[in-house]
């Protein structure tokens, strides 16, 4: 979806590269096309085909305009990614908020988001991309020791979703990431740090 979405302007940045400063067009063509992306909202596509001409271009009048434009683009970027982080936090939020209230009620957490529809949720959010949250319920101690009055110490199977992780994958849908493709990672309702969630405790019961 993503490469689809893009595609004209890779098309864009193959033939600014590809071109020699024969055609003294192109670099004004080119930093006329990146203005309208950029007036449509599409400012990370505009910022990628300022750069190639400013590379591909340095001394062309159209390149000291892109130089100046990127100052603000750069600036514009760095705020949009950050008010997104902010939408993206607060939907992880509520989520994390319905789960408690979902677990609270039922004894452990739901097998899948869905769950949380109608009764903790109107619906499951989606990240500011349109991309679902990633949810995993497991159970954290699959074997548990059980001590029967004055007896011996028995272990049981625990079948009951008593942990999750839930994760915005960023605009990539990729674990890993920097910038806007830089995952958020929340275990139990409490961030992690790490770049990757801790293995799930083998081996899970059958439901």
């Amino acid at each position: 979806m993503l490469r689809a979405r893009f595609a004209p302007v890779l098309a864009l940045l193959a033939l600014l590269a590809g071109c020699s400063s024969e055609d003294p067009r192109l670099p004004a063509n080119i930093y006329e096309e990146a203005r309208r992306l950029n007036l449509e909202g599409r400012s990370l596509e505009a910022r990628a085909m300022m750069r190639q001409l400013t590379q591909q271009y340095p001394d062309s009048d159209a390149a000291q305009q892109a130089r100046r434009d990127l100052f603000l683009l750069d600036a514009f970027v760095a705020r949009d990614q950050a008010d997104r982080q902010k939408q993206v936090r607060a939907a992880m939020r509520r989520i994390a908020d319905a789960l408690t209230r979902y677990r609270g009620k039922k004894g452990e957490y739901p097998g899948s988001l869905q769950d949380l529809v109608p009764e903790y949720l109107d619906q499951v959010p989606e990240t500011p991309w349109k991309h679902p949250f990633f949810y995993r319920a497991f159970v954290p101690k699959p074997i548990e020791d059980v001590q029967v009055k004055r007896g011996p110490v028995r272990q049981r199977f625990n079948t009951k979703l008593e942990s999750y992780y839930l994760a915005c994958l960023g605009t990539d849908l990729k674990p890993g990431g920097d910038g806007a493709a830089a995952d958020i990672l929340l275990q139990d309702g409490e961030p992690i740090d790490e770049r990757a969630f801790p293995p799930i405790p083998q081996p899970q019961p059958v439901r």
